[in-house]
């Protein structure tokens, strides 16, 4: 099943009322900020129609930004800027939008590539799957909660990372979802994980920051990057 890109919104969602870095999207970052990174970023896409790109914000300066970029603007209510819950119609109040699909694309990873956002799009376009999420590829050792290893170990008696099989941890900047599941409060796919299509990208672009030490450590790599 290919689908039309048409058919795919593009949402960037923000807020300025982060607990853990007050501000975070306008703090100030490499001579920049997280979310103009971003815009800037997708308004150079050669995938995206600059139509399709909704920046999903409630607080009038991040709104002021959409609009230096000539990105459209999703007004966000202040309920939804403020919830901390699960409902998803409430947090993704844009899934009224006449789209069948929408991407998703946090703001929090600015070490996250262009040619990564159109691949990963391009990707989902040609997939059967209805949803998609971007993951990275570890070769670690992994436990349950009871102790019980996760891990084959291959018979060996001793840890090396060479020899055992890699899994997919989740990259948490990228999302593809059926926009028609969200009014369910269903996110991603409504057949279970296995529902997904995965899309590998390097461990380094999904660099996320939560916390000050993560937005300091960021803003170091992105200066050595660019």
């Amino acid at each position: 099943m290919v689908k039309d890109i048409k058919d795919i919104c593009v949402i960037i969602q923000a807020r300025l009322g982060s607990q853990r870095i007050p501000g975070k999207m306008l703090k100030p970052f490499a001579d920049t900020t997280l979310v103009d990174i971003l815009l800037e970023k997708l308004t150079q896409s050669t995938i995206i129609p600059k139509s399709n790109i909704y920046f999903s914000v409630y607080e009038e300066e991040l709104k002021q930004v959409a609009q230096k970029y000539s990105i459209n603007i999703f007004h966000r209510s202040k309920q939804s800027s403020n919830s901390e819950g699960l409902l998803l119609p409430e947090i993704f109040e844009w899934h009224t939008l006449p789209f069948k699909y929408v991407i998703l694309i946090s703001a929090c990873n600015p070490l996250l590539k262009l040619e990564t956002i159109d691949n990963f799009i391009s990707s989902f376009i040609k997939s059967s799957k209805k949803g998609g999420f971007a993951v990275f590829k570890k070769k670690n050792y992994f436990w349950d909660t009871n102790g019980n290893s996760i891990t084959d170990w291959k018979g060996l008696p001793c840890m090396n990372t060479k020899m055992i099989d890699h899994v997919y941890e989740a990259a948490h900047c990228l999302y593809a979802s059926p926009m028609n599941i969200i009014k369910n409060n269903q996110w991603l796919t409504t057949e279970g994980p296995d529902g997904l299509e995965l899309f590998d990208i390097s461990e380094l672009e999904s660099f996320d920051i939560d916390y000050e030490w993560q937005f300091n450590v960021a803003e170091q790599l992105y200066k050595n990057l660019k």
